[in-house]
């Protein structure tokens, strides 16, 4: 395990203090190397959250450019960096914020080519995607690679979370839960429009970013109880959370 530098010591300390992580526990953070799935407005915070908490490595995998459109809501790049690439444009912000911080840059879209190629350099993956072919995409490969996920969606106003494990048991010894238990099949196309004709309130995408990023925090300390076999939704509006509980399908 990595060990910290005193100015390291200095910058983590609210976190060291909190006996729940410790010392060991920011060790742990430094140690790790958490893949993120796009660097837009889920990906924005969390990657803000996980340089701040000082997670040793951050692999960026996104093939766009930062557009005005973009500014409302991914946080992490500026009118600066109109037109650079969204991971260029967010790993300079990530040096900025944590010198401590490496940062890996991917071009390109997650998919099981990808997946093959640079999957097993990662201990935990966090899909902030827009589309669900890449949140299925992710979710078969982290299963069959065995990596925690943490994936997340928004919508106009409401978004969801939860973690998958599926390759692990739990308490009772029954097998968590797949993605594909939660949503057995993506939606006919068109049926739910992307943030671009529907919109979105940008400060949404912080709320359930920041969600993301406590729960990768927790996976990677090993505190808590992560939101295994749980989504968890926010309604912006009516400023309320819930839990819907959901467990591994049985074949028929």
């Amino acid at each position: 395990m990595d060990v910290l530098t005193p100015d390291e010591i200095e910058r983590y300390k609210r976190h060291i203090l909190l006996p729940e992580v410790g010392g060991e526990g920011q060790r742990k953070l430094k140690s790790a190397r958490v893949l993120v799935i796009g660097a837009g407005g889920l990906g924005a915070p969390v990657l803000h959250y996980l340089a701040a908490a000082g997670v040793g490595t951050l692999g960026i995998v996104d093939d766009d450019r930062v557009s005005l459109s973009n500014l409302q809501r991914q946080v992490i790049h500026d009118s600066g960096t109109l037109g650079d690439m969204k991971t260029q444009s967010a790993a300079d912000a990530i040096a900025r914020l944590n010198p401590h911080v490496r940062t890996l840059r991917f071009e390109e879209r997650f998919g099981p080519e990808f997946a093959a190629m640079h999957l097993a350099r990662f201990h935990l993956v966090i899909d902030g995607s827009d589309n669900f072919d890449t949140r299925y995409a992710a979710a078969d490969a982290t299963q069959a690679a065995k990596i925690p996920l943490v994936t997340g969606a928004v919508g106009r106003f409401d978004g969801t979370l939860t973690v998958l494990k599926p390759y692990e048991t739990d308490a009772e010894g029954r097998q968590n839960p797949r993605y594909r238990d939660l949503f057995p099949e993506a939606p006919p196309e068109g049926l739910i429009p992307a943030c671009a004709e529907a919109g979105v309130i940008g400060a949404l995408t912080g709320v359930i970013g920041t969600l993301m990023a406590m729960e990768a925090i927790k996976l990677i300390a090993g505190i808590g109880e992560p939101l295994v076999g749980r989504l968890l939704i926010y309604d912006a509006l009516s400023a309320s959370f819930n839990t819907i509980r959901y467990k591994r399908r049985t074949k028929t």
